[in-house]
């Protein structure tokens, strides 16, 4: 039997086939999809990939490559559970942590010097059933339906960067681009208690987003940003995330931070930017990136019980797969005001 399924053959070139139906390994379960988001990062494959998908080899991991099923944000129910597996059951409601690692979800797995995503490095979600390792579910609470649940893979890499900032509750922080990423990451910051959120962004529609939120928004083409931020926080705010992979803004999340403050970069980069080193030097402030995420699934998924990362502020188009690369990845790049789009099997 054959469904239908959204493969990646190359740069601009994503197409909506039929394939065979997968079956689950002894360790693994299959998932009928319900809902899968689509990423920046499958943004950054259309666009202008390979970034993470093999090409040349197989991962060494899941043992593919291009052509593959794309997606890697989704939710869905357990239709077949695989011998070995006795903790997960048929008609389960769960989302997928797609992380592959040499040694499954243990330790910093998220630094694997392999590191690969089931929709990147293996058939993902994008599909009407896809298979993935077992430890690789997370069951969902009641309250949580599907289209929410689409949100936890991207929630957990915001809320996995305030972790890794070390920023306490009534601190200021500045987050650089309100896109899906950007907005999650306001809300973490929101869950963490900070005081004051700047959010820096062009788009209209986005900026209403991060009010929306509880940000305060600036927009650089009317204000001067890094002044505005530096009066109004004494200096600096305590940490800043840049979040659009824009080049100019690297250097500018730098400086918006205090003397010995933080700046993360959470952006996947097409290209190289430059920053000037003595902004860090002199200042002694830090620079951290962060990859993905590690052990953070659980606590996402109760935030989203008490209210955060709401899919009614977050989600602004809902498609079948077979429109995915004109009404998704297209309208991304020419509708500044679409935030995250869900794309359902069917």
């Amino acid at each position: 039997m054959t469904m239908k399924a959204a493969r990646w053959y190359g740069k601009g070139d994503i197409r909506i086939e039929e394939v065979d139906i997968p079956s689950p390994k002894a360790h693994q379960v299959k998932i009928a999809v319900k809902y899968t988001g689509i990423c920046g990062s499958d943004l950054h494959e259309y666009l202008g990939g390979p970034i993470f998908i093999p090409v040349d080899k197989p991962h060494p991991y899941s043992g593919q490559q291009a052509p593959l099923i794309m997606g890697h944000e989704f939710s869905g129910e357990i239709v077949e559970v695989g011998s070995d597996v006795h903790h997960l059951r048929v008609g389960d409601r769960i989302t997928v942590e797609p992380i592959l690692a040499e040694n499954g979800l243990v330790g910093q797995y998220n630094l694997d010097p392999n590191l690969g995503f089931v929709g990147l490095a293996a058939d993902g979600g994008f599909a009407e059933f896809c298979v993935v390792d077992a430890q690789l579910v997370h069951q969902l609470p009641e309250s949580i339906d599907f289209e929410q649940a689409a949100l936890t893979e991207p929630a957990a890499v915001a809320l996995y960067a305030v972790h890794q900032s070390k920023i306490k509750a009534g601190e200021t922080a500045a987050v650089f681009g309100c896109g899906p990423i950007g907005l999650l990451v306001i809300e973490a910051l929101r869950a963490a208690g900070a005081s004051e959120i700047y959010a820096v962004e062009l788009s209209a529609e986005r900026q209403a987003k991060a009010k929306e939120l509880g940000a305060i928004v600036l927009d650089p083409q009317k204000d001067d940003v890094l002044k505005t931020i530096k009066d109004k926080t004494n200096g600096g705010c305590d940490v800043s995330f840049e979040v659009t992979g824009v080049p100019a803004v690297l250097q500018q999340s730098i400086e918006a931070v205090k003397n010995d403050g933080m700046a993360v970069i959470v952006s996947i980069w097409e290209q190289e930017a430059s920053i000037h080193p003595n902004e860090i030097v002199i200042k002694e402030k830090t620079v951290r990136g962060i990859i993905a995420y590690r052990e953070v699934f659980p606590a996402v998924l109760k935030l989203m019980e008490k209210g955060y990362f709401s899919k009614d502020v977050l989600v602004t188009k809902k498609i079948q797969l077979a429109d995915l690369v004109n009404e998704g990845f297209e309208a991304l790049v020419k509708e500044k005001n679409q935030v995250k789009i869900l794309v359902s099997p069917k």
